[in-house]
């Protein structure tokens, strides 16, 4: 492309999704392992910003050392008549997508959860700075979205620096998200649809509502239809909500048909306010996820930033990975904390009267927005760090959910708990081409063992 002319790698939709791994690698950018980094947009006066100007505050990409990781903020600054201040989680957001059509540019997640990878392919070719990256970006912004008359892109990877800036960005993106609350789902007619993962997740697309923010919770109802004004063609785009076929879960008929079309036919069904049947898919940019823990008949919540196991003895990672890619996994639900703050939030499952464990800073940060008389009963990993420490922790708060016990004829020893070896919402199992699922089933063993079935020489061939 002749405006990428002076870029030492391609740029173009054909990279999008491009999957880098750990030994591909050539430097990491935020990520889990850092705890400082954010990606912002902000409108300036034309007067303070400097058009086409890109800066890198930090090490570069070739003072760094190789498969090592390292803190970064990005900060584009823009300005122009017809720009307004709602406009910059929409221009955020594009960071994500612009990013991913570099060659050798592996972009994941947004806001404070940034995950950059640089691949030594990319760098061997001459991607040795971020200085094209920055280009690449402002080209892309105002090439795309006309009322941007100037664009400055700053990376900062000095620690000092994103560390000192990194508060402001997490203040801001709060303020967003709190003007955007207050309207509900039932006084609109249109929601919107967002296909910006479809690169990674090509089965997903996210539906924005005034009470359910997409996944990743980087866009509002408000950004979703900003966008789809300035963009008519981009990546976020009006629906119909259509009738409403279940209050209680969330079924609409716009939305039905909307994520059959943006799935290819792939999901035909989605209820917006439950973990269960036909929940929301997730792509890999949620914030959280949601899971069900059988043993107790509630959910668990971890966030990205929950480093530890889980109560159910499972990372975020592992939980990650079997609940994204545009999926729907019954009792598997990734979401955003936005929708956490929501009163739709898991309505049909009984909301907050469902949730039985989450991380302590987790639930610190949405204190404010948990029933009185529900927060004291909620377990985190400082009351509870397996399932029968929960089970003893919820009976003894009498937390709702233990009126769902009472139907248990017999009382398990809490020792057998230890010896789970499901514990999600469904199990299933192919054989001979049936699939048999176990729906919020117990399963419980002395041993499993685990055998690669090898035929016989006799059987080689046979059918």
């Amino acid at each position: 492309m002749e405006m990428f002319s002076d870029i030492p790698v391609e740029v173009g939709l054909v990279h999008e999704g491009e999957r880098i791994r750990r030994k591909e690698m050539q430097v990491e950018l935020g990520g889990p392992a850092i705890p400082d980094k954010f990606e912002l947009v902000r409108v300036r006066e034309m007067d303070r910003v400097e058009q086409g100007k890109v800066s890198v505050e930090g090490p570069d990409l070739s003072e760094m050392e190789e498969g090592k990781a390292y803190p970064l903020g990005i900060l584009v600054e823009v300005a122009g008549p017809a720009l307004e201040e709602d406009l910059e989680g929409v221009f955020e957001r594009r960071i994500h997508e612009y990013c991913n059509y570099i060659e050798g540019v592996m972009h994941l997640n947004q806001r404070y959860d940034i995950w950059i990878r640089i691949s030594k392919k990319s760098y061997k070719k001459g991607l040795t700075s971020l200085v094209p990256v920055g280009k690449v970006l402002a080209r892309l912004f105002q090439s795309e979205l006309s009322i941007i008359d100037r664009i400055q892109v700053t990376f900062l990877t000095d620690p000092a620096k994103v560390g000192g800036m990194a508060p402001e960005a997490r203040r801001i993106y709060d303020a967003r998200d709190a003007r955007a609350r207050g309207l509900s789902d039932e006084e609109v007619d249109t929601f919107y649809a967002c296909a910006l993962c479809q690169s990674f997740a090509p089965s997903h697309i996210c539906i924005i509502t005034p009470q359910r923010f997409p996944n990743c919770g980087a866009i509002s109802w408000f950004d979703g239809r900003a966008a789809a004004r300035i963009d008519p063609k981009g990546s976020i785009y009006p629906i119909a909500k259509g009738e409403c076929t279940d209050p209680v879960k969330g079924e609409y008929a716009g939305v039905n048909e909307a994520a059959k079309k943006g799935s290819m036919g792939s999901v035909h069904r989605v209820w917006l306010y439950t973990g269960f049947g036909y929940p929301h898919t997730s792509c890999g940019c949620f914030e959280a996820v949601a899971f069900y823990i059988p043993e107790v008949e509630g959910f668990g919540i971890v966030d990205r930033g929950y480093k530890d196991v889980t109560v159910n003895g499972l990372p975020f990672s592992t939980m990650a990975d079997s609940t994204a890619g545009g999926r729907q996994v019954d009792g598997f639900h990734g979401i955003s904390i936005e929708y956490m703050r929501s009163p739709k939030f898991l309505q049909a499952d009984g909301g907050y009267g469902r949730v039985v464990w989450m991380p302590k800073e987790l639930k610190d940060r949405l204190r404010d927005y948990l029933p009185e008389e529900i927060r004291n009963r909620i377990a985190t990993e400082e009351e509870a760090k397996t399932v029968p420490d929960l089970r003893a922790f919820l009976a003894k708060a009498e937390h709702p959910v233990t009126a769902r016990w009472t139907g248990e004829t017999t009382a398990r020893p809490a020792g057998n708990l230890s010896s789970a070896v499901f514990s999600a919402g469904d199990l299933p199992i192919t054989a001979g081409g049936i699939r048999i699922i176990f729906k919020n089933a117990r399963i419980h063993a002395e041993r499993v063992i685990i055998q690669p079935v090898t035929p016989r020489k006799d059987e080689k061939g046979a059918r």
